[in-house]
This record gives C-alpha cells, structure tokens and sequence, in this order.
C-alpha cells in the first residue's frame, strides 16, 4: 500500500499551522491582546509578504491547497455556528432601547462614509469579476467597515472585568444588532452577486423553515440530540445555503441561531454564567464542543486566508488607501458610537468605553472579507489592505481601554453593574475555552 504525500504534507503543515497559531495567541495575550490579533498575524507571517511566502509554500504546497481550502471551510462553518450561538436575545432585555440607539450610531455612519469612500477609490470595474458590479463592491466595503466582533468583544469583557458593567452590558447588546445587520447586509449582496434572485428565493423559505419548524422542534426535544448531533445539523446548514449560493456561512449562523438556549440541566446556573462548581449546562456543553472543535480547525483559515495578503506591493497609493480606510473605519464606528451614546444619556466617560469596543472587528471581519475575496468584490491588494485595518482596529481596542482607566479621576468610582434593569449579558460571563473564540 503506497503513501499519499498530499495527506503527509496536509497533515504535517496542519499540525505546524495550529502549533504556530496558539503560540501567536499566547504572545498576543502576553501583550494584553485578544488571542484572534496573534492568530491572524501568524496567519499573514505565512503568506507571501515574509520571505516571498517561503513559508507558506514549504508548509502547504499548491497541490494541497484545495484540501487546505476543504479544511478550512468546515472550521469557517463551526466558527460561524458558535458566532450563531454567541448572539444571544437576552442581551436585549432591559438594553432594547439604548442597544437600538447604540447599534444604529455604530452602523449609519461608518456606513455611509464607507460608501463615499468606495465611490471615491473603487474604480468602475470593480466587482465586474462577480457581477455585482462597482455598486456591489462598494456596498460590501461599507458592509465590511461597519461591523464589530462580537466574540471577540466578549474576551474583551470578560478579560477587562467589565461583562456586569452598564459599558460592556450595552456593548454585547449593540454588537449583537450590529452583527445581525451585517449579516443581513451580506446575505442580500452574496444572494444578489452569485445566486442571482434564485438564490434569494430559495434563501426566505429555508430561513422561516429554520424559524417555524427547526427551532420548535429542537425546543421540544430538550437538548436530547447532544452536541454533535447539533453540530452536523450546523454542518448540513451550511450545506443548505452554500447550495443555494447564499455561502455557507450563513446557514451555520443560521443554525447557531435557532439553537435554544434555556434548555439546561435542572439546578444548573444560566448559560454561560455557570459558577465553579456547578453543573454546566447543554448549552454550555454544546458551546464548549464547537469552540474546541473550531479551535482546532480556524488555523487553516487563518492560513488561506495569509497565503492571499501580499503587502510587498504596498506603494504610495496602497498607503494612501489604507490611511483612508482606517481613519473611515476607526472615525466612523467610534465617532458614531459615542454620539448615540451620550444620546442614549450615558456619561462621557462610557460613551468612550463603549466607542472604544465597538471598534474591534477581529475574526468576524476576516470571515466577511474572505467572503468578498470569494465573490469577486474585494481584489487581493484592497483584501490585504482590509485585514491590516482589522488587526489595527483589533489590536488599538486594549490600549485605548487602559488609556481610558488611567485617565479615570479619583473621584469617580469603579464602572457601576448593570443592576436590574442592565441584566448581564448571557454567554459573556466566563472566558471562552478556545482561543480561536477570543
């Protein structure tokens, strides 16, 4: 029985790939970090931009690259799953009102600056590759500048202390709307580019399918498929819609989404808030499972998603572009977020907090550009451009945060729980197993 060097390299390069990955992580979180900052980075480190992607090649040759590409999909879907899990309707109790304002700040700007921009420097051609044209390229840019990563924001909350706190209460709940409209937003553009009105047709009935008859069924079954069984229905979600042309993203979002989350073991604290020593809930459980399973697999996402950023190639203009797009990005969603805030009559102080956290984008804009770069909407110099605004917009959320407790007067007191009516956000109370998640 002979060998099969493809298998050896995928395997071998897998195993570097993971290695690499968790280590990056660590030293992110050394540098008080989010994990997804090291992981993203390793990632690029292996892509042409270090020693003309000397790396990359050696540990992942072009002949296993459609194998890699299988791999990573199935880690993009169990990711895309847990963000399905991770956006909770508790986190709106309470915050309905001032999430709406907040999510609104937060998005309405940066989208219409994102769109002036796109006007601005996408040329007439672009997106021609897709079919959506340079309107669909620009949308998706102000799309892809408008969203904020919620499970990233998570790690933030729990790592700063800040998950019972009125700032990080209101930001899950923001980033929770922000993040579904986003995904909206993409869901309508990928329908439109690649399956055409088909595809959108085919995407509504599937979508109250999941709604009407999925969720009251899992509801009903009290969490008796287990975990895995969840998750294979997670995986044939994303199946459904990658059919579709829809991609399939959204159908493990989707699934993530109509998952219920009040079935636990009898005695069990509420889900994602299980003291030590309590039993965890299913929902914890099935939690913990696909951030495992994901954290094992997002590395060769994170890979694919290196071996296209080239910045070797990065002149004037590239600069020019990436300047524009940070100060639209990081102007736009805090800029916009800070205003709603204080319309939404919290201090100054918080106002900046939240402004703060709702700037960091992490994985959840690397899911989305990889998108773009699928369909045709993003060409590879402005995805590279794209995932460098994301590492800075990520990597600055830390910094700004601590600036803005060593700027705290001694007069004002530690930020004030959430109390009553400010419930704690469900899920966002214990810090996530998988880095990946973080």
């Amino acid at each position: 029985m002979g060998t099969n060097p493809d298998l050896v390299h995928l395997f071998v390069g897998l195993a570097a790939a993971v290695l690499l990955s968790r280590i990056a992580g660590r030293v992110a979180v050394r540098l008080r970090q989010p994990p997804v900052v090291g992981e993203i980075a390793a990632g690029v480190l292996m892509g042409p931009t270090i020693l003309h992607g000397a790396v990359g090649e050696f540990l992942f040759p072009h002949d296993i690259r459609p194998l890699l590409t299988a791999v990573a999909n199935i880690g993009l879907a169990l990711f895309m799953f847990g963000v399905g899990l991770h956006l909770q309707p508790a986190a709106l109790r309470g915050q309905l009102r001032v999430a709406g304002v907040v999510a609104a700040g937060a998005t309405a700007p940066v989208f219409l600056l994102g769109t002036g921009l796109g006007l601005l420097f996408l040329p007439e051609g672009a997106g021609d590759r897709s079919g959506g044209g340079q309107a669909g390229a620009v949308i998706f840019l102000a799309l892809a500048l408008s969203v904020t990563a919620l499970p990233v924001l998570a790690r933030i909350l729990v790592d700063r202390g800040l998950t019972t706190t009125r700032e990080g209460t209101v930001a899950m709940a923001s980033a929770a709307v922000v993040d579904v409209l986003a995904w909206i937003g993409l869901a309508a553009v990928t329908a439109a580019v690649s399956g055409g009105g088909a595809g959108a047709l085919l995407f509504v009935p599937y979508l109250l399918l999941m709604l009407l008859v999925v969720r009251p069924l899992l509801a009903r079954t009290t969490w008796r498929p287990g975990p895995l069984l969840l998750i294979v229905g997670a995986l044939l979600s994303a199946a459904a819609t990658e059919a579709m042309g829809t991609h399939l993203v959204f159908g493990a979002l989707l699934f993530g989404l109509v998952v219920p989350r009040d079935h636990g073991n009898s005695g069990s604290a509420s889900p994602g808030s299980a003291s030590s020593g309590s039993t965890p809930s299913a929902y914890d459980r099935l939690r913990d499972t696909v951030e495992q399973s994901s954290s094992l697999l997002m590395p060769a996402f994170f890979v694919l998603s290196g071996l296209t950023v080239d910045l070797t190639g990065l002149n004037g203009h590239g600069l020019l572009e990436l300047a524009l797009i940070l100060v639209t990005a990081v102007v736009g969603k805090t800029g916009g977020t800070y205003a709603a805030a204080r319309l939404g009559r919290l201090t100054a102080r918080s106002a900046a907090v939240l402004a703060t956290l709702m700037n960091t984008r992490g994985l959840t804009e690397l899911v989305m550009l990889s998108v773009g770069l699928q369909l045709g909407l993003l060409d590879q110099d402005l995805y590279s451009i794209m995932v460098v605004m994301a590492l800075i917009t990520t990597a600055m959320t830390g910094p700004l945060l601590s600036l803005l407790e060593r700027r705290r007067p001694a007069s004002d007191p530690a930020p004030e729980d959430a109390g009553s009516d400010d419930r704690p956000v469900a899920g966002a109370g214990r810090p996530a197993p998988s880095d990946t998640f973080g």
